[in-house]
């Protein structure tokens, strides 16, 4: 199987076009020690991946906080101040500070990971001024973003189902649990002027030959005792089944580390990439709990296209509407973010899965993630081909915002 989408041509507006690159060079310093970057890239990943929240959305808002603080407070630097140690002791200053007061249970380790930065940055001038910007950066960032939605309650605030109908998303099984991420087309989104801003045009009519197409795609290849899936597209389907943020975590690390912009642009990529992110959800549940169409499974057991009550997806349904795709929509912003700072294509790189122990998957381009997560979900039974298929045109869409609007969301506050 392959996606048959049409993919629109990226454009990179302005100062954006000034960042791509397509060199590839690891980002060390001239000791030999990880860039100041990477360290705290890597000291965000543990912190949530071990005191993150329940909510993903939550988790790309920590990340967005921090690193816009970093990408604010390593912007620009002082006159008569070394440029390289106020950068590194900005970005640490930045990141620690906003880590700390959003995962105060990881103090401790991110006390010892800041005191190893500065440790290895001059005394003096710069160093201090660096750290006082980023902890003011980060001050103003998180004042910025109080009573923002983005907290799991406020996520997963309630929804009221709508009554049976065909067409209409319904609670799905096995566990019929209520509609979540609800909240997120109420939250306050980083740069998007209103949650509905890039609201997708409606999913095929019920009785179109898409939608019939769609539904009969489906229904032969995302069924759990599928006769016609392949081994491989089992595998797509449960390498991409867990956390967006989780799967995309390692290929961002990969295209900071390959980059050859200095500290402000590696806090800069990192910090675009989750302000996208975070917004692209906001976007993706607006669109979602505009239209409230059912999922697959509910179609197929109980539609009028020969309905079939016991058909099972291979993999448990999310508990939201279909359309359209969120993993998709992270997909398709995530390739427009890294396309357009580091270029399309970079050296073959290796992604595992924790949904798929012992696979490994290695890949060239950031489009080859977006056309498999397309596959996954229709292998998986959880999404058709049109909600996918929107799913990559939204994210893209938001992305692109995010770009054109970079000095916006960068400039000192």
């Amino acid at each position: 199987m392959s996606s048959t989408r049409v993919r629109p041509v990226l454009v990179v507006l302005g100062a954006v076009a000034l960042l791509t690159a397509s060199v590839a060079v690891p980002q060390a310093s001239a000791a030999g020690r990880t860039s100041t970057a990477l360290a705290w890239y890597d000291a965000t990943a543990e912190t949530i991946a071990t005191a993150g929240a329940s909510t993903q959305v939550t988790n790309n808002r920590t990340w967005a906080i921090s690193w816009l603080a970093a990408a604010r407070a390593t912007r620009s630097v002082p006159a008569g101040v070394e440029r390289g140690a106020y950068q590194e002791a900005a970005l640490a200053a930045a990141v620690h500070r906003a880590l700390v007061e959003l995962a105060p249970s990881r103090a401790e380790q991110l006390d010892a990971t800041y005191k190893e930065t500065l440790d290895a940055v001059p005394d003096g001038p710069a160093e201090e001024q660096g750290v006082a910007a980023g902890e003011r950066q980060a001050d103003l960032v998180l004042k910025s973003r109080e009573g923002d939605g983005l907290d799991p309650a406020s996520v997963n605030a309630p929804y009221p189902v709508k009554p049976a109908a065909p067409g209409v998303w319904q609670p799905t099984p096995p566990a019929y649990a209520p509609g979540a991420q609800y909240g997120n087309r109420l939250a306050k989104p980083f740069l998007l002027k209103t949650q509905s801003q890039f609201r997708l045009g409606p999913p095929p009519a019920l009785d179109s030959e898409r939608y019939a197409a769609d539904l009969a795609e489906v229904r032969a290849y995302g069924a759990a005792d599928s006769a016609v899936r392949t081994a491989h597209q089992t595998e797509t389907a449960t390498f991409w089944l867990g956390s967006s943020l989780t799967l995309y975590t390692e290929p961002l690390r990969v295209a900071l580390s390959r980059t050859s912009e200095g500290t402000a642009g590696q806090a800069r990529l990192v910090a675009l990439f989750h302000v996208a992110l975070a917004d692209t959800q906001i976007a993706t549940s607006d669109s979602k709990y505009a239209y409230e169409r059912w999922r697959p499974v509910t179609a197929i057991r109980t539609g009028t296209i020969g309905p079939d009550p016991d058909w099972t997806p291979l993999h448990t349904t999310p508990a939201h509407p279909d359309y359209p795709s969120g993993h998709n929509t992270y997909s398709g912003a995530a390739e427009t973010v890294l396309s357009a700072l580091v270029g399309p294509r970079t050296a073959p790189f290796d992604l595992t899965s924790p949904t798929a122990p012992g696979v490994t998957r290695t890949y060239t381009t950031w489009k080859q993630l977006s056309d498999e997560n397309v596959d996954a979900r229709i292998f998986s039974g959880i999404h058709t081909r049109s909600a996918d298929e929107a799913g990559i045109t939204l994210g893209t869409n938001v992305a692109r915002h995010v770009l054109r609007n970079t000095g916006r969301l960068l400039a000192s506050h």
